[in-house]
């Protein structure tokens, strides 16, 4: 599915979208208690158990968390299929899983959709071991850009430290083209975080200070389609 975005619609106002075929989270909504299987269905693999955490159209268990302040629309839908839609012009903010983790797999499939315009902004993020009010946070990057931090990149802010961690991928983004999807493995061992974009190795970063945290995505600048978001403790 394509959605065509107006150049008024990377405006901090926001875009038009069509109305959700799901459930949406608005600022206003309150949060159930935190679900650990929003689905209940969980797939043995390996030595691990995937546990699903694509929201339901409730939204239990997430939490919206600022950046900036709240965008006052619904910025996170479930539409068709189960299919999680990030509205994310005009809103910079963070959806996350109100469970923490520590070391495991975090898997998402993920694609942006096409904006139409002059200067179009293809940008947004996955978290692992972030605090739950969004202060301290490890994303792996999502955004096409013509300089880092790009698909396959890690920054960090952690505590104790004031500059923001970079790691940047030595060789090209093997990001898939605009529209189709792309797969994101996110191992977390340790003091250790590794990133697997679609099948290939891109960063791995070996200090981070944080033991556990929560996982989730972010919305900022563009639309974007989430098809899979599960984990697998190690």
């Amino acid at each position: 599915m394509r959605i065509c975005v107006s150049v008024a619609a990377l405006t901090w106002l926001g875009c038009q979208v069509p109305p959700p075929a799901g459930g949406a989270l608005a600022p206003s909504q309150p949060l159930a208690a935190a679900s650990p299987d929003a689905s209940g269905m969980q797939d043995k693999v390996g030595t691990g158990v995937w546990t699903n955490l694509m929201p339901a159209p409730s939204f239990a268990g997430f939490r919206r968390v600022p950046i900036d302040p709240l965008a006052d629309k619904p910025v996170w839908q479930v539409r068709g299929e189960g299919v999680l839609f990030i509205d994310g012009a005009g809103a910079k903010e963070m959806l996350l899983h109100e469970n923490a983790f520590g070391d495991g797999v975090l898997h998402v499939e993920w694609r942006f959709l096409e904006v139409v315009g002059d200067k179009p902004v293809y940008n947004g993020g996955v978290y692992v071991r972030t605090q739950l009010d969004g202060k301290n946070w490890v994303q792996l990057q999502v955004a096409h850009a013509d300089k880092p931090p790009v698909v396959g990149d890690l920054i960090a802010q952690v505590p104790g430290q004031a500059e923001r961690i970079n790691r940047f991928q030595a060789g090209p983004s093997p990001a898939a083209p605009l529209g189709q999807w792309n797969t994101y493995e996110i191992t977390t061992r340790g003091k250790s975080i590794e990133l697997v974009v679609n099948g290939q190795p891109t960063v791995q970063w070996s200090d981070c200070p944080m033991p556990t945290g929560h996982v989730g995505l972010q919305a900022e600048g563009s639309p974007i389609e989430v098809r899979s978001l599960k984990w697998k403790p190690l």
